[in-house]
């Protein structure tokens, strides 16, 4: 059986952040099951409604961020904390993806959530802002293992890598269950 492509959309757009080098190591304990990819979410124009009806052409941007995602058979979302709440450049992508009303590429797919934070609550607040917007995108979303990492900085050497084997144990344990959440929710 092929390897399910999921979608990994990083809530942080700096090219050093710590959720997206928590990423790179999950990605790198992810089961064969899964082929996880990247889809970069830095260039997509604030969503404007004007900019796709009566009409026009919507930006490439977007095209292509939906495309990728319409592709992907489930969605990893990492993100950071800002203001105890979920990024607006990932809000930003949420909602490309889920317009033009009808047409949502998240729908039915599969979700995990891992948020990351150098504070202590490990991005509580982002997890669960953006676990209430799944819910109107009908994205079957991993319950348990909850995945807030707390402190996450320390948890990295200066090659940017975990070096941290409880948390490598965590991380792989949650990639696992997102995997078989994954073949139990997804379509066949």
């Amino acid at each position: 059986m092929p390897a399910k492509k999921i979608a990994v959309v990083i809530g942080s757009l700096r090219k050093d952040s710590i959720n997206r080098k928590f990423a790179h190591e999950i990605i790198a304990l992810a089961p064969e099951s899964l082929a996880l990819e990247i889809v970069e979410i830095g260039e997509l124009a604030i969503y404007n409604q004007d900019l796709e009806e009566n009409g026009a052409t919507p930006p490439q941007a977007w095209t292509q961020f939906r495309q990728r995602l319409k592709e992907a058979d489930g969605v990893l979302f990492f993100t950071p904390e800002y203001n105890r709440s979920l990024p607006a450049a990932l809000k930003n992508a949420i909602d490309v993806g889920s317009r033009p009303y009808g047409s949502s590429v998240w729908s039915g797919k599969p979700a995990g959530i891992v948020s990351i934070s150098p504070g202590a609550t490990g991005a509580f607040g982002a997890n669960h802002h953006l676990r209430q917007t799944m819910v109107f995108l009908d994205m079957p979303l991993l319950q348990q293992p909850e995945a807030y990492i707390g402190g996450a900085a320390n948890l990295l050497g200066p090659d940017g890598k975990l070096n941290n084997d409880s948390t490598k144990q965590f991380l792989k344990k949650f990639i696992d269950a997102y995997a078989a959440w994954v073949e139990k929710t997804g379509k066949q």
